[in-house]
């Protein structure tokens, strides 16, 4: 392992912000979790569930875990709520856009590379299925948080430089995006209904920016990165209960099964073998 680290670290171009600093040992240990991520993604495939806040993505995923063979990889909002067990950056985030934006988006996009690749050694499917990934926090929130004037030009800069390369590096590209359809209106409503307090100050007009931005990139495909062109893109019309809607769910699934390639169980028969819970 070691070995085979170093000949790839002959060829990974210098790291941004470790060029010219001398700092070999931190290199190498790039070039160790690089392999790593080659070793893992080479035998998995990779799709993604997208959608606004409140599209109904947890509960989506927590209903496929059911239905279908996959490993199911949530949002790692407990380590964005718990930071050094005292603090909660999705909730400063909320609460002071402007101060916190750039210091959540780089958090939020280390944790989902540790989180995927830390399941992607126990999955015992062949198939990932993630919520949300960092092409949505670059596409969408990121960049909404840039054009709204909560990121500076120099944060937007620094984050898109360091985003191109360590996507490159760590993270696994997707095999295709399952994009949940809501409308602000819909989305609003469920986040009242449910709850969760971070998001108690989420204003509409928060999502229908984000909105947008969805539909600007898994849609029209504005301004996304070359390999994600012809990336495949399911989508669905969620606007509508699925949760409690046994037709509904079984469409949805049908069609989520047969663009991932694999089959369903009987409606009420689990698939999912308990170690795979997350």
């Amino acid at each position: 392992m070691r070995r085979t680290a170093y000949w790839i670290l002959a060829y990974l171009p210098t790291p941004p912000f470790l060029s010219g600093l001398g700092v070999s040992i931190a290199r190498q240990n790039y070039a160790v979790i690089t392999m790593e991520k080659v070793m893992i993604s080479s035998g998995q495939r990779n799709f993604i569930i997208e959608g606004n806040i409140g599209a109904g993505k947890s509960t989506f995923l927590r209903l496929m875990a059911e239905r279908l063979p996959v490993q199911i990889v949530y949002e790692p909002h407990t380590k964005w709520q718990n930071v050094d067990q005292k603090e909660n950056l999705l909730e400063k985030f909320y609460k002071d856009t402007k101060r916190w934006a750039y210091t959540f988006q780089s958090y939020a996009f280390i944790t989902r590379v540790i989180e995927q690749q830390q399941k992607a050694r126990e999955n015992k499917f062949g198939i990932q299925v993630l919520e949300r990934s960092v092409y949505s926090d670059r596409y969408c929130f990121a960049k909404n948080c840039f054009e709204t004037g909560s990121m500076t030009e120099l944060e937007w800069n620094l984050y898109c430089e360091w985003f191109e390369w360590l996507v490159e590096l760590y993270a696994t590209r997707p095999t295709g995006f399952v994009y949940l359809q809501s409308s602000p209106d819909v989305c609003f409503d469920r986040i009242k209904m449910r709850g969760r307090h971070e998001e108690s100050s989420v204003p509409y007009s928060y999502l229908e920016q984000l909105h947008t931005k969805h539909q600007d990139w898994l849609i029209e495909k504005k301004g996304v990165a070359p390999y994600l062109v012809d990336t495949p893109v399911l989508v669905l019309d969620c606007d509508q209960d699925f949760e409690n809607n046994p037709e509904r769910l079984d469409a949805h699934i049908t069609e989520i099964a047969r663009f991932i390639g694999v089959t369903p169980a009987v409606s009420g028969k689990s698939t999912v073998q308990a170690s795979c819970h997350l």
